[in-house]
């Protein structure tokens, strides 16, 4: 079969089986060439490292670029987590299912220990439990977990409901122009503001109740290391973008994710010195972001204004550049946050030059100008290679004669 992109509002429903392994090995050759240049004293015996990391959320985005740091780029031994479909006789599976196996076939030749699980739910006990049968194995504990999972949906493992997520506006409706990434075609878009029980919805599955039953469920079998570290993602964005995200039901969940990480530290940071962050990332490319209002027409932009100055990062820059200049500098050096304890690497992003030239161009960009003030063919085909597709490298043409 060949297989081609299915793509319905800006959703594509499909992955490529060799576009998906293919992406994981060009990651993992830049996060190598990463290594390569960072200076002897950045990863020797006299610098901060992970040595056992924790993903949950492993598969795709931040995630798996976080994984990829980790393990290629600083020699950790990795345990991912997520949740995927996998392949039948006359469907490919989720692009997560064939990330997670390359990763671990790929950590394999290169002498890492990695173990992933794309079968358990996360929010799961169960998932918990299998990350403590695999550390008490093992015989390690665990000084990085990282907490990067992006859901619509959870079950609440004790009582058995099921929440669901939604991007929605609070307090009124919201309006603004949006873009289709593929036809080009501006159209506006609004959407009704949430009710209290969405809200409420939301936060449970997007804040940070999961996140402490994770750390609580490790700390209780005393497989996290002394000041071992943990942190979640999130991002904010520029005011404009805020109601209806930061100021919507989204915002509401990583105010409790922020939240959760001020609680952590507080119940164990005196035990055992465990440091916990939330990290705000810059806008990227996900399978969610095409499809919030906005936000495409937003990010295209950004990326447009990002590489004409060269400072574009995608996924995997910001992860280098998190573990490099923020997480794992000489040891003795502080994590640097803003004043509400948050580390930010979106500062490039929210820099006053760069918002200031977003703004100018997103209030005159139309269909007559978007390939000049934007970079929506950028956008575009970073949303392809998240599910295989457009990667350099692949024959598309080529007849796929297995799923697995």
């Amino acid at each position: 079969m060949i297989i081609k992109p299915m793509i319905r509002n800006n959703i594509c429903l499909n992955a490529h089986p060799e576009g998906c392994r293919k992406e994981v090995r060009l990651q993992a050759a830049r996060v190598m060439n990463f290594r390569e240049r960072l200076s002897k004293s950045s990863i020797n015996d006299s610098s901060a490292k992970p040595n056992h990391a924790l993903i949950i959320g492993c598969s795709t985005g931040y995630g798996l670029a976080s994984r990829l740091v980790a393990a290629f780029g600083y020699g950790a031994e990795t345990v991912g987590f997520s949740y995927e479909k996998e392949p039948s006789a006359t469907k490919p599976a989720t692009p997560g299912w064939y990330a997670n196996k390359e990763f671990d076939r790929l950590a394999q030749e290169k002498g890492l220990f990695a173990a992933s699980f794309s079968q358990i739910d996360a929010f799961s006990h169960t998932a918990k439990q299998k990350a403590i049968e695999i550390a008490l194995e093992n015989k390690f504990k665990y000084d990085l977990v990282i907490y990067s999972l992006a859901s619509s949906v959870r079950v609440d493992p004790d009582t058995g409901v099921l929440y669901r997520s939604v991007i929605k506006p609070i307090g009124r409706q919201y309006a603004g122009r949006t873009i289709d990434i593929f036809t080009e075609k501006f159209s506006e878009a609004s959407v009704q503001p949430a009710t209290e029980e969405e809200i409420t919805q939301t936060i449970k599955v997007m804040g940070g109740e999961d996140w402490q039953l994770w750390i609580d469920a490790l700390k209780k079998k005393d497989l996290l290391a002394p000041e071992a570290l943990t942190l979640a993602y999130s991002y904010i964005g520029p005011p404009f973008s805020w109601p209806i995200y930061r100021d919507g039901t989204i915002g509401q969940a990583k105010l409790h994710l922020e939240e959760t990480a001020k609680l952590l530290e507080k119940n164990y940071g005196k035990d055992n010195g465990l440091r916990s962050f939330v990290s705000i990332n810059k806008a990227v490319v996900t399978r969610a972001s095409a499809v919030i209002p906005i936000i495409p027409l937003y990010i295209s932009t950004l990326f447009k204004v990002m590489k004409e100055r060269n400072i574009h990062e995608d996924c995997l820059d910001q992860m280098m550049r998190l573990f490099s200049e923020r997480l794992y500098q000489k040891r003795g050096t502080g994590i640097p946050t803003d004043e509400k304890g948050r580390i930010r690497i979106d500062d490039l992003e929210m820099g006053p030059s760069v918002q200031n030239e977003i703004s100018s161009r997103l209030a005159r960009i139309d269909e007559s100008n978007l390939h000049e003030l934007a970079d929506v063919k950028g956008f575009r085909s970073d949303f392809l290679r998240a599910h295989g597709f457009d990667v350099p490298g692949v024959d598309y043409e080529r007849d796929i004669v297995s799923f697995e």
